[in-house]
């Protein structure tokens, strides 16, 4: 590899890494601003992106047990940023719905950063240019995350 194309990629890294510090620390303002916890600022997010979905649904989106989905739903339920419905189709079924517009303030500081760093890459100009840099990520995200995977255990 050429000494160019490594400090490129060491660039390219380093940029990556200060966006990741900037989207955490904005998201750990936006939490606190809003007196939330990590886990459920993302629960509500993606229950605000999939609305009404299962609590399983939500359980496996964030890797926890089903007691521990229903503690943090009813939570977000108490605090009136999300509602549970019967499912017409089977009264057994919760189904969960954002009641509060993300959009607005105060909830809008969960999403203010990305709102913002879309806005700026829309602005960005040449949509050739960003579509290469996408395909670059991608390129590189999945090379590292195989090169990075344990072997099997046997």
């Amino acid at each position: 590899m050429e000494p160019n194309q490594r400090r490129g990629s060491s660039s390219l890294a380093a940029a990556l890494q200060r966006y990741l510090h900037s989207r955490s620390a904005a998201m750990i303002d936006a939490r606190r601003e809003l007196r939330i916890n990590d886990l459920d600022a993302r629960a509500l997010l993606y229950v605000a992106d999939h609305p009404g979905t299962r609590p399983g649904a939500l359980s496996a989106f964030l890797g926890i047990t089903s007691a521990g989905v229903t503690t943090l739903i009813d939570r977000l339920v108490k605090r009136g940023a999300v509602r549970r419905d019967v499912d017409p189709d089977d009264r057994r079924v919760n189904r969960l719905t954002a009641t509060v517009d993300l959009s607005a303030a105060p909830w809008s500081a969960l999403t203010r950063f990305d709102e913002a760093f879309h806005l700026a890459t829309t602005e960005a100009g040449d949509p050739h240019l960003i579509e290469q840099l996408v395909a670059a990520l991608d390129d590189c995200t999945n090379a590292a995350a195989e090169a990075s995977a344990r072997p099997p255990r046997f």
